[in-house]
């Protein structure tokens, strides 16, 4: 246990994933568990209920710590507000304070060039990812300024450099990186803290990629310069843990690649 005892963190998209061997298979759940090692109690969200709960009863049975699972969804047409104000509260209700606020979960088509795309797959990324950022920030403010918090926000790659075929997954975490470096700028008096992580980790959904189109594996997903994808937890949860740790408080609207060198692509 360490620094994050008795804070509070909340994690979009933090339900259990697992890969083949048991351990940590989405960014957002290996989140969770490198927080729930820290001592922090958690408030995860997503769609699906059954993956919310899962993780509530492995976190706390293994780590002792407190998981509130509270099912949100961030969609076109739907009173999001509302939705993301619902988890702010019931945050509240139990714990009593935010520290973190991780902006973890999206949705998008990938694979589906520009001119190809839909208004309803363009609206699934937007929907999902910035305006699921925009919402969650704006409710957490009140409470991050009163605890001196910290906001991580995940963006990608696929803004970054341009990727094919992810017009609207693009469009949305440069929006979210534009977003956050305003709310650096503004919340810098409040205390508060917001960066961005753009990751490349080794998930279920990738395993599943491999084990089913092993060809197309081989054709569009290349392996980082430092021989291997990240672990979830390990090296993309342990750093946002630091990203929320004192010795991290002056770094504020920064972009971090935790992508083992292919960051550093031209």
């Amino acid at each position: 246990m360490g620094f994050l005892v008795g804070k509070t963190a909340i994690i979009t998209g933090g339900g259990r994933a697992t890969l083949s061997d048991g351990s940590c298979g989405s960014i957002g759940y290996g989140i969770a568990t490198a927080y729930a090692k820290e001592g922090a109690n958690l408030v995860i969200t997503g769609r699906n209920v059954k993956k919310l709960e899962a993780a509530k009863e492995e976190l706390e049975r293994l780590y002792g710590i407190k998981v509130l699972p509270v099912q949100a969804d961030v969609s076109a047409g739907a009173d999001n507000e509302a939705t993301v104000q619902n988890v702010v509260d019931k945050a509240m209700e139990e714990f009593g304070r935010i520290d973190v606020l991780i902006n973890n979960a999206q949705a998008s088509a990938s694979g589906v060039t520009l001119a190809d795309h839909t208004t309803e797959q363009f609206d699934l990324a937007l929907y999902s990812g910035l305006y699921a950022a925009f919402y969650y920030m704006k409710a957490c403010y009140p409470h991050l300024k009163e605890t001196k918090g910290s906001v991580i926000n995940f963006a990608s790659g696929a803004g970054l450099f341009g990727n094919y075929g992810q017009s609207a997954y693009a469009a949305a975490k440069e929006g979210i990186r534009g977003l956050t470096r305003v709310a650096a700028t503004e919340w810098g008096p409040d205390g508060i803290n917001v960066n961005i992580v753009c990751p490349l980790a080794w998930t279920a959904q990738l395993e599943k990629f491999k084990q089913t189109y092993p060809e197309a594996f081989e054709a569009n997903v290349k392996m980082p310069p430092a021989g291997h994808y990240g672990d979830v937890e390990k090296e993309i949860g342990r750093a946002c843990v630091q990203l929320a740790s004192p010795d991290f408080k002056f770094m504020s609207g920064e972009t971090i690649t935790l992508e083992g060198g292919m960051g550093l692509r031209p």
